[in-house]
């Protein structure tokens, strides 16, 4: 590492949805933008699927109006520097016909998806870039599209030969082995494990058989009340989510976020408490 400035960091998270900054690695966002980085935040949709209660829509035309609404507000309580949108469509889960909408960012030309991030990290230069792991957290295709497009677009700034190189790629994962204990318990409270979430359409014995090692744990302690109030600006996201006993092992179950390696290539010894470990302040 060479040069280290905090404000010389400049990290780049990449998701689907308005929420997948907050429910995801909110608390590690506030932690390096309190610290005094530079944080960003590219958002492929304004989550425009779903069902939104009137109360909650009021004065706000439609559904992807609310939700940009609810992410600005969310980014202010996590210190983002910027949102910037990249003008997909969600997607819905897998099987449904918004899959298949012209607009989608599922039925989206992928290169064209890669080049779209790959445009951010030259104009926004980070040294880190953050985003889902391979099977997007629960296997929704807008996630898995954006692991695709994010790895592509880091690969393509690699190999572009000019001044500016990421110089470390991130999945936010986390462990299933408390998943895999959580899944025995959730029968006893009336939950079906293959049936989970506000819909029911994810299945969480089949997410707990798929494990990614974790390479790097961030503490957020000093910030975990910006990541809570973010969380409630998505209040759309939360009506009719978790509660009684399921909602108190989601919050027992929230420690360190945590993050797989994916470049430079990690081995299974690797531990790092700092997602810039490493990184050289001196290149551009």
């Amino acid at each position: 590492m060479s040069g280290k400035n905090v404000a010389d960091q400049r990290l780049l998270a990449v998701f689907a949805h308005p929420d997948d900054e907050s429910f995801g690695p909110g608390g590690t966002l506030a932690h390096y933008a309190g610290q005094g980085a530079e944080v960003h935040l590219v958002c492929a949709t304004h989550g425009e699927v779903g069902d939104v209660s009137p109360e909650l829509l009021g004065e706000h035309q439609d559904i992807a109006q609310l939700r940009e609404h609810e992410l600005r507000c969310a980014a202010d309580y996590l210190g983002l520097a910027g949102v910037h949108f990249m003008g997909y469509r969600d997607s819905g889960m897998p099987g449904t016909p918004d899959n298949h909408h012209p607009r989608a960012l599922a039925a989206a030309n992928p290169d064209e998806v890669a080049g779209k991030v790959l445009a951010y990290m030259q104009e926004l230069k980070p040294q880190v870039v953050i985003t889902f792991d391979p099977i997007g957290g629960y296997r929704h295709p807008d996630h898995i599209a954006m692991n695709k497009a994010t790895l592509q677009a880091f690969e393509m700034a690699r190999q572009a030969g000019k001044a500016y190189q990421p110089q470390k790629l991130y999945y936010h994962t986390f462990s299933k082995r408390w998943l895999r204990f959580f899944l025995r318990l959730l029968p006893l409270f009336g939950q079906d494990p293959h049936h989970f979430g506000r819909n029911g359409d994810i299945d969480l014995t089949d997410l707990a058989a798929v494990d990614f090692p974790i390479h790097t744990r961030i503490r957020y302690a000093e910030v975990a009340d910006r990541k809570e109030q973010a969380s409630a600006c998505h209040r759309s996201q939360q009506d009719g989510g978790p509660s009684g006993i399921v909602g108190m092992l989601l919050r027992r179950f929230n420690g360190p976020e945590t993050f797989m390696r994916a470049f430079p290539p990690a081995s299974k010894d690797t531990r790092e408490s700092d997602l810039f470990e490493g990184v050289d302040f001196s290149l551009p």
